[in-house]
């Protein structure tokens, strides 16, 4: 994946020098290398806030644990050059796996995001019983494929599609997961597999994918539109999730964009996702007598222009325009992002079509990014986010927690 323009300083998490916040300050070390590494302990410390002091303690337990790595010196000036540090691809490796409604996904990935291997199987049946066993299976598979990937394993993500527990919506319809109502769903993972394991709803873990491998690299305030089966939204704010009290944060696909109009299966009437989602693509197509097998029929149809790929762009852009306006108007975002199941070219039209966009906060002249711009993790994006979600736990900054003054 292409290296992002760098950050200036003021974009870069600040640590904080008092011991009590090590940990905190192991994550702004580990996110200054990721984001701009290679570097040398004096760039870090000046991109962190940091003592010279601190950072070399710190750098010094990041080697030792393997979590990093020197790449030598870089001439520059007079005087010994600095030696470089990286983040090791080898000092750690996760698990993603995406449970879809009909699919499941595994992907292995490396401390720098790249994917070492992954794998993705149809699901005929998504009930507990079923996918329990199955992920040990599937975990195995990836870890066996790259020696030496199950000792440095550092955790395992998966995710699902959203609402969770909500009376009359959870487990309802056909995008989502029937038997999972009232579930630990977590704890019967984590026990299945004998590995700690973090839940989350399939937008915000895209969202969390695209902050540290894709197009938001560089952004900490950004809104992530996911196309999966249904339709949810990721938030990050100053460079964390927000999941909201009961982890349903962004459940776009059931905002109610035409009174009395189309009925959802989650008993509403005219929900955004009975419009502008997959799966009601694939309801068009069925009624054509078009068989949805994998993304590729939906590159064929559009690389053909078929009157289905367009009516389905037109009439979902015109029901996500307004709501990227209230998205901007509510959350102030970046930019808002676009990605998921949809293929690339697909996605880059239905982006176009948007246009004019409403005005809104975000309506500046001025702007570093565009109001709504496309996800680059494709169709792997759910997936990279359950994976990511261990790396957020140790390589990005709390950013919940005030830093105290730095000094240095």
């Amino acid at each position: 994946m292409p290296r992002q323009k760098p950050l200036p300083p003021s974009k870069v998490a600040i640590g904080n020098n008092p011991e009590r916040n090590r940990m905190h300050n192991r994550r702004v070390v580990l996110d200054a290398v990721r984001l701009h590494g290679p570097l040398g302990r004096t760039a870090i410390a000046r991109l962190a806030h940091l003592t010279p002091q601190a950072v070399s303690n710190i750098v010094g337990e990041l080697l030792a644990e393997g979590l990093l790595l020197e790449r030598g010196r870089l001439r520059s000036g007079r005087g010994l050059p600095p030696i470089q540090v990286a983040v090791n691809p080898d000092g750690g490796m996760t698990v993603g796996i995406e449970i879809a409604a009909d699919h499941l996904v595994t992907v292995l990935v490396d401390l720098t995001g790249r994917v070492r291997t992954h794998q993705t199987i149809p699901l005929e049946d998504t009930h507990p019983d079923h996918i329990i066993p199955l992920l040990k299976v599937e975990i195995d598979k990836v870890c066996n494929s790259v020696p030496g990937s199950s000792e440095r394993l550092l955790g395992i993500g998966v995710v699902m599609p959203g609402p969770f527990e909500i009376d009359g919506m959870s487990s309802v319809g056909p995008t989502t997961l029937p038997g999972w109502s009232g579930l630990d769903a977590s704890a019967l993972l984590s026990a299945a597999t004998g590995k700690p394991i973090l839940v989350e709803n399939d937008a915000t873990a895209a969202a969390v994918g695209e902050r540290l491998h894709g197009v938001a690299r560089n952004l900490k305030n950004f809104c992530l539109v996911y196309f999966g089966a249904g339709l949810g939204l990721g938030i990050v704010t100053d460079g964390r999730p927000l999941r909201g009290a009961f982890g349903n944060a962004g459940e776009i696909g059931h905002f109610i964009v035409t009174p009395g109009g189309k009925p959802c299966a989650c008993g509403n009437r005219g929900c955004l996702e009975r419009y502008a989602s997959l799966h009601t693509l694939k309801e068009r197509m069925a009624a054509e007598g078009i068989v949805y097998q994998s993304p590729t029929d939906l590159e064929t149809l559009h690389a053909a222009q078929h009157p289905i790929l367009r009516e389905w762009i037109n009439e979902a852009a015109a029901h996500l325009s307004p709501v990227v306006g209230m998205l901007e108007n509510l959350l102030d975002p970046e930019s808002v992002i676009f990605g998921g199941a949809l293929p690339d070219a697909l996605l880059s039209d239905l982006i176009k079509a948007l246009n004019p966009l409403p005005l809104s906060v975000a309506s500046r002249r001025q702007r570093m990014v565009p109001r709504v711009i496309q996800g680059t993790t494709g169709l792997l994006t759910a997936a990279l986010g359950a994976a990511a979600l261990p790396l957020l736990e140790t390589m990005t900054p709390k950013l919940d927690t005030a830093p105290a003054k730095a000094s240095g």
